[in-house]
């Protein structure tokens, strides 16, 4: 049988204007695809990171500005698509601690409204977008997508929701679901919440007393160019229907570890403090990751290109290149702790 080809079909990419999502855009229209890219609605028109994008990829792409919280939009949107990526999620863990209950509306209820109208309009497939952190602190190593689920955090909560929302729809209706749980997903346009952004900014900055807080917890990272193949890879299988498949590079590091190396690849010495601000509390901290991604490999055919330590290292050396460049530099508030 013919493998479907997504360039024949008509996709939605929500939040398509954040991170990971325009990143997904921009290989989709360089691929050929018809996108359309659902963005949050704002007064200042602002299509968040595809105001950035190459004008050959804007001159190709249809804008739906909307928010994932209202259903009659959300329906709007994928009228008329075969294919819908949702990746519109709030994610800062620290902003969950908060304000939680606008992570309930936009994850939970938000997956909610998108699989509620996929069912209704007979989409074709839903990629929906899990996380690492559904796992908290690891109880085995590698993770495989059998491990348990821990809410260590309202956010964390709030993807397991959204998650077993997704799941459900596929298990009482069939509709068409498959979720990509990527591992800590990082490069180029990253928020600088985000511990790799952090440092980079920090000492693009001119700063050799880096603030961060605990430096124990390891994690699996993996560059945004994997997760993108990642996707687009579920997205092109007929075997991810139903299922739940992680994608990380199946390399562990520590935090310490981890921001040392990015001060071997900008050639710094730095010295770290402790930014009591910065810690989780002690529950709530996830202190484990590492990705069992050996499903991906045997359903997709997929694998990162930037595993283990040098693929590491030459990943945080694109991403540097990017931070350092003082048009990107100048949209980072690196003098603040970013929530």
């Amino acid at each position: 049988m013919k493998k479907p080809q997504i360039k024949d079909l008509k996709i939605l990419v929500i939040g398509a204007d954040g991170f990971i999502g325009s990143h997904l855009t921009e290989t989709l229209v360089e691929q050929g695809c018809n996108v359309r890219a659902f963005v949050l609605y704002n007064s200042f028109n602002s299509w968040g990171w595809l105001d950035n994008s190459p004008k050959e990829v804007i001159d190709n792409l249809e804008v739906f500005s909307g928010d994932i919280r209202d259903p009659y939009g959300v329906k709007e949107a994928m009228k008329g698509c075969d294919l819908v990526f949702h990746l519109a999620a709030l994610i800062a863990i620290p902003y969950s601690y908060h304000s939680p209950d606008t992570y309930v509306d936009t994850n939970i209820k938000g997956t909610l409204n998108i699989v509620q109208a996929a069912k209704e309009l007979g989409i074709k497939k839903v990629v929906h977008t899990s996380t690492s952190e559904v796992y908290g602190t690891a109880k085995f190593v590698p993770i495989t997508e059998d491990h348990p689920l821990q809410g260590q955090s309202p956010y964390s909560a709030s993807k397991i929701g959204a998650d077993q929302i997704a799941m459900s729809f596929y298990n009482s209706f069939n509709t068409p679901v498959a979720i990509i749980r990527p591992f800590n997903t990082y490069g180029p346009r990253q928020s600088a919440r985000a511990v790799i952004p952090t440092v980079i900014t920090q000492i693009a900055n001119g700063k050799r007393k880096i603030k961060l807080g605990a430096l124990h917890p390891t994690r699996d990272f993996n560059y945004v160019k994997d997760t993108v193949r990642g996707f687009v890879s579920i997205a092109e299988s007929e075997n991810s229907i139903g299922e739940v498949i992680n994608i990380g590079s199946n390399y562990e590091i520590s935090i310490g570890d981890l921001v040392q190396t990015i001060a071997d690849v900008m050639n710094v010495e730095i010295e770290i403090e402790t930014d009591q601000v910065r810690l989780r509390p002690e529950k709530s901290e996830v202190n484990r990751l590492w990705a069992d991604n050996s499903k991906a490999k045997k359903l997709l055919d997929w694998q990162p290109l930037y595993g283990g330590k040098e693929g590491l290292k030459q990943g945080l050396a694109e991403t540097v290149a990017w931070f350092t460049n003082p048009d990107n530099l100048k949209q980072y508030k690196a003098n603040i702790y970013n929530i």
